[in-house]
């Protein structure tokens, strides 16, 4: 048996970079044999046979960062990205939550680790000293006003410059922040632009530097953790009550009601769960919430996995509206009890089927007939009544008549018409031939010009047959112009 000693392996992950595969993350053993991203594939396995190769997956990686940015909204709300593998927190009256910023950043680094994941953090009070500390003095707290001391010796990358602006300042000898600092700041942006400026102000504090969080801040949150965690959906129903009563005061005081409500939960391995649901009229009853958010839950069923449980919860109010308080009748009874019972019956069905499983007409500003209605989802309100026209010609209270069957779409026909502007006299339709006894019209409509498929002019014709059968006829296109017009039937009256 041979004594020697097993080749070290390690773990890389390589990209195409031009005509040429290159490093582009390693683990620690790949490390320890002295490989460094930006290495040659080729080279990296020439020196170490054994080593295990695979390709880097940018959109693997965007989707764990994604994760972690969702996981890290137990500690604040406002998470931005920091680059590819970085993120930002702004913890801003939130570390007195967590003993002190010190206990907070210890506790995120310590669950991270247990996590899986060997991460890197830093706190300071401007977001160009945390993002330099955490990647140079991982664990520190730096103080307001010591940014200049933490930046001082540390090379240009800490400052995030671009790559060729730190190739030219390191040409004429500024390799560190410190020398940036120190050198005239005139003929620094003369000849390698403003950029490296702005980002030493920037981390200096003496300009801000503004973040742009990756959700919605909440107008208005309440949350809870948990000594031990829950995974039944009836437990779930419990705290959504209680961080509903949490949110009653808030939302009484704004003298507003909820209409879009998040749930978020957080799981003991780090991943997050979001549930939304939305109410058609402002709603501040803790017990309404909590039913809402029952129908969710009920919908998802198996696919809200759990995992080893949720150790903390936020219920977040996402959307908001005046609440109006309505006072009862003298009987004891709401005024508008029915239609009140109506949405939230509507706001169940949603909750549990989606927003399109429960849909009604909705009138749209179009005269052109397959536009001027569509369907939206339905939220417990009364119809709109039709948009009105004040036109010269057409009293707005006397609209053109509307057939009760609409066909959709119009449906082809042959036509035959005296002169060709006028009414048909007879048409087939569906092979058989309809002789027109009474006619109307016509009534034209022009296309919509401000569309990209605005169409052609058509000409609506009221008729009625020899057997008292009543249609609507369109001529699309006008006599005259390169196309010959179609007809068509567009609807059939009672």
């Amino acid at each position: 048996m041979s004594d020697a000693a097993p080749e070290a392996r390690g773990l890389v992950f390589w990209r195409r970079d031009g005509a040429a595969d290159r490093l582009a993350a390693l683990d620690e053993a790949a490390e320890r044999l002295g490989l460094a991203p930006g290495m040659a594939l080729a080279d990296a396995r020439a020196m170490h046979p054994g080593l295990e190769a695979l390709l880097h997956d940018e959109a693997d990686d965007a989707r764990l960062l994604s994760g972690l940015a969702d996981w890290c909204d137990r500690f604040t709300p406002l998470v931005a990205f920091d680059g590819d593998d970085g993120l930002f927190l702004d913890v801003t009256g939130c570390a007195h939550l967590f003993g002190g910023e010190k206990a907070m950043l210890d506790d995120a680094l310590a669950r991270l680790m247990h996590l899986g994941f060997a991460a890197r953090g830093a706190l300071a009070a401007t977001a160009g000293a945390a993002h330099a500390a955490a990647r140079f003095r991982c664990g520190d707290v730096i103080e307001a006003g010591d940014e200049a001391a933490l930046l001082s010796p540390l090379p240009l990358v800490a400052l995030r410059l671009e790559k060729a602006v730190r190739a030219g300042l390191e040409s004429v000898g500024l390799k560190t922040a410190g020398a940036l600092i120190a050198a005239p700041r005139a003929p620094l942006a003369r000849r390698f632009g403003a950029d490296a400026l702005i980002r030493l102000d920037r981390a200096l504090g003496r300009l801000d530097e503004p973040l742009s969080p990756r959700r919605i801040l909440p107008l208005v949150s309440a949350e809870r953790r948990l000594a031990e965690p829950i995974s039944q959906s009836e437990d779930v129903e419990r705290l959504v009550t209680m961080l509903a009563k949490s949110l009653a005061g808030e939302l009484e005081r704004r003298g507003e009601g909820a209409r879009l409500v998040e749930l978020t939960l957080y799981r003991l391995d780090g991943a997050v769960n979001r549930l939304v649901v939305g109410a058609s009229r402002a709603v501040r009853d803790p017990d309404a919430l909590r039913r809402l958010f029952r129908e969710r839950l009920a919908a998802l069923g198996d696919d809200l996995d759990a995992g080893f449980g949720y150790d903390m919860a936020r219920l977040s109010v996402l959307e908001a509206a005046a609440f109006d308080a309505r006072q009862e009748r003298l009987d004891g009874e709401a005024g508008d009890a029915p239609r009140e019972a109506l949405a939230l019956l509507a706001d169940r069905i949603r909750a549990r089927l989606g927003e399109q499983a429960l849909l009604a007409p909705a009138f749209v500003d179009s005269a052109l007939p397959e536009r001027a209605a569509r369907l939206a989802p339905f939220d417990g309100s009364p119809p709109d009544p039709p948009p009105r026209r004040d036109d010269d010609s057409v009293a707005a209270e006397s609209p053109p008549a509307r057939p009760l069957r609409l066909f959709a779409p119009a449906e082809r026909i042959e036509a035959v018409a005296e002169v060709p502007d006028g009414p048909p006299v007879r048409f087939r339709w569906r092979r058989a031939l309809y002789r027109v006894a009474r006619a109307e019209g016509p009534e034209r409509l022009a296309p919509e010009w401000w569309r990209g498929d605005a169409g052609r002019t058509r000409d609506y014709y009221r008729v009625e047959d020899d057997s008292g059968r009543r249609w609507w006829l369109a001529r699309d296109g006008l006599y005259g112009e390169a196309a010959t017009p179609r007809w068509y039937l567009h609807g059939a009256f009672a």
